[in-house]
């Protein structure tokens, strides 16, 4: 009989359905909206810089100089927090400081007990810096461009009191760099896509703009200062949740780069700390995330087991080539907006890693929830 599928195949194509929603409705039409405007000098307001730092002096002799060289009329600071380093960052830094006025540092000797050691020393250089508006990115990044931070901040005039951007990591050898690689286009193309549609969820730290009056507004990171991840997704939660305006910066002038992880077990690490967080989320952005990652995780699932039942054997193989052809075409636009390319061949493949990956971390949380910190 004609369509007499098994429950299997039924279940499997509801799933396919599913994603094909979020691509239509969010990552595609993200990825195909026409390039950002260019910057107008003219209404630029002076920011402060932070950078939080423990131990990476190594680090911040590559960003330093490039954040100095960002070209940016309006002025700006580089508030450089040294959060208990034990090399010589101290020293390096107040070298910096007597040749450039615009340069400042704050030391943390000790936290107190309890509290997150990151969102604590970001706390102290928020209360230092002098301008209202502020951009954040981490240690061991580098901005893509000299236009980084005029193009970050051209999103406060949309107007908006937070900017969520992209940072890619720089592209290696090996196939751990390509799956790192995929996981941020695919989380990046999900909270930037999810913004623009008007249901902001998270940033990431590493290139991330809000007001100092977002900051009052959600008594800093007060509702998860003993939460070691957070200092950026958690914040946009409650900062929506008080009425926080967002606006989404994509254009490759405005991302960062960063240094990808280079083992498994480093990455496993950074991956649990920061999909600890999620569970502190709204209902509402649960279950939209919810939806896309169970989708895949249960299309999966469903065909390991269908592959034992011999007549579904053919309308699974036409799913699989729908659900490849869709991965494919989506991702590849995707990551060609994000100027952060991976080889298309290899797209379903990592899919695949990716999210075996991501239903063994979330065992993994479950069972296990101590974490690690610097």
């Amino acid at each position: 009989m004609l369509f007499d599928f098994s429950p299997a195949i039924w279940l499997l194509l509801a799933c396919v359905l599913v994603q094909l929603y979020y691509a239509a409705y969010y990552f595609l039409p993200f990825a195909n909206r026409p390039p950002e405007p260019e910057p107008d000098e003219a209404a630029a307001q002076p920011v402060s810089v932070l950078v939080c730092a423990h131990n990476e002096l190594e680090n911040l002799r590559r960003l330093l100089p490039l954040l100095l060289q960002q070209e940016y009329p309006a002025g700006f600071e580089i508030v450089l927090i040294d959060d208990r380093s034990s090399d010589d960052t101290f020293l390096y830094v107040q070298q910096l400081v007597q040749y450039y006025p615009n340069v400042r540092l704050v030391t943390i000797d000790r936290t107190p007990a309890g509290l997150a050691p990151k969102k604590y020393a970001l706390t102290l250089g928020i209360k230092t810096a002098r301008y209202p508006q502020l951009l954040f990115t981490d240690a061991d990044c580098i901005p893509a461009t000299n236009h980084w931070l005029s193009r970050m901040q051209h999103g406060f005039r949309q107007p908006a009191d937070m900017v969520l951007g992209y940072s890619a990591y720089a592209p290696e050898e090996g196939f751990l760099n390509k799956l790192i690689r995929f996981e941020t286009l695919l989380t990046g193309g999900q909270y930037l896509s999810f913004a623009w549609r008007g249901k902001p969820y998270m940033g990431v730290g590493r290139n991330l703009a809000y007001t100092r009056q977002v900051f009052t507004s959600t008594k800093g990171f007060a509702s998860h200062i003993r939460s070691l991840s957070g200092d950026d997704d958690l914040l946009v939660q409650d900062a929506v949740a008080r009425g926080a305006r967002v606006a989404v910066v994509a254009e490759p002038g405005a991302h960062t780069l960063s240094e990808p992880s280079q083992t498994w077990t480093a990455w496993w690490r950074q991956k649990r700390r920061h999909l600890s967080a999620g569970r502190r989320y709204r209902l509402s952005d649960r279950l939209r995330l919810g939806n896309f990652i169970g989708s895949n995780l249960l299309f999966y699932g469903v065909s390991a087991a269908a592959l034992f039942s011999r007549p579904d054997w053919i309308p699974l193989a036409g799913l699989w080539v729908v659900r490849t052809a869709m991965v494919c075409f989506t991702y590849q636009r995707l990551s060609r907006r994000l100027d952060d390319p991976l080889p298309v061949a290899l797209l379903p493949v990592l899919d695949v890693v990716y999210f075996f990956y991501y239903f063994a971390l979330g065992m993994s949380l479950f069972l296990y929830r101590t974490l690690r910190w610097k």
